[in-house]
């Protein structure tokens, strides 16, 4: 039947960004969870077209409701996509303003007030985008803040029972499927580009205790636990907060594509050597430093190729909603 395909498909895809050998929220792992959206919203479509659902009834506004909280997520962690591909921009500089400082250096010739030059020069350069990391972040939660209801992303833990599920020949218990898959990778979208969303992403009693309820049916809410599993496992790792850390540190994480942070965190750590060289006079191991100038342009560089695929994925699913929208309001029109 359309519907087992249908839930055939949303397990195979949760277990295969399980399965993912990416980081968790880094770049790839974030493509992979809005190619992954992009699919079953496919899939949703394909479902209508064989279910021959009549027209002018209440599945048609449940699914223009459902599409338009996925095209709001998405558009903010949009935002948040692009907000990092500026970032970028300030952060690139940091490595071409390192290879100049240490050529210089390298000059012995050179003029005393070159060297105090060039020095404030790449002081800048590296201070430029900590100050936008800062500024990105205070920003991401505000935009959050206003255009985000955590509760519309929350998994929908009520009994089957409470809700008809088998109406219209069974399109709502698809419906209700795909809404609680996809309010998860919107929370792993929105953490990862825009700001964490920690009460949704680790493991609280609630989470834990929804986990083992799910573990113990098959399917693809089998799949859905151990995607939350994995995903909770990594993000109390990365927070901190294994066995109950300080929920004001989680809340104030920020963003958490695994790019970013190291980006971010190469940069900061630099700018400690830097300060060294300093207070030490000016001499430092001229090698290690062109090193972690290489490292940083790495990070960079993979954050903003992962941004732009992102966007793109996400521009994908825009015109998608578009079109499913179009196709089934056709098709109701002409039944």
């Amino acid at each position: 039947m359309a519907h087992g395909g249908f839930y055939s498909a949303m397990a195979h895809g949760l277990d295969a960004l399980h399965r993912s050998p990416h980081a968790c929220l880094s770049a790839p792992f974030l493509q992979q969870a809005a190619s992954l959206l992009r699919s079953l919203h496919s899939q949703l479509l394909h479902v209508v077209q064989r279910l021959h659902l009549p027209p002018g009834e209440r599945w048609l506004d449940e699914y223009m409701d459902e599409t338009s909280r996925l095209w709001d997520a998405c558009q903010l962690a949009r935002a948040g996509a692009s907000a990092l591909d500026a970032y970028c921009a300030s952060a690139a500089r940091v490595a071409p303003a390192v290879h100049d400082w240490l050529l210089l250096y390298s000059a012995s010739a050179a003029p005393h007030h070159h060297h105090h030059h060039h020095h404030h020069h790449l002081m800048r350069a590296i201070n430029a985008p900590r100050r936008h990391a800062a500024g990105l972040q205070q920003d991401n939660r505000a935009l959050a803040d206003a255009r985000l209801d955590p509760a519309s992303l929350l998994l929908d833990a009520r009994s089957p029972r409470d809700f008809k599920l088998n109406a219209f020949n069974g399109f709502r218990g698809v419906l209700y499927a795909l809404r609680n898959a996809t309010s998860f990778l919107l929370v792993l979208l929105i953490s990862g580009t825009v700001t964490c969303l920690p009460d949704l992403l680790t493991s609280s009693a609630a989470a834990a205790a929804t986990h083992q309820h799910l573990r113990a049916t098959s399917g693809y809410v089998a799949s859905m636990a151990r995607l939350r599993h994995r995903v909770a496992q990594e993000m109390d790792s990365i927070l901190g907060c294994s066995g109950g850390g300080d929920h004001h540190s989680t809340s104030t994480a920020g963003i958490m594509m695994y790019e970013f942070r190291q980006a971010r965190a190469a940069i900061d750590s630099l700018k400690q050597d830097f300060d060294r060289v300093v207070a030490m006079g000016g001499y430092c191991d001229h090698d290690e430093i062109a090193q972690r100038a290489e490292i940083i342009n790495g990070w960079v560089g993979m954050l903003r190729s992962g941004a732009e695929s992102l966007i793109v994925e996400l521009d994908d699913f825009f015109d998608e909603i578009v079109e499913g929208r179009k196709m089934l309001s056709d098709l109701c029109s002409h039944r």
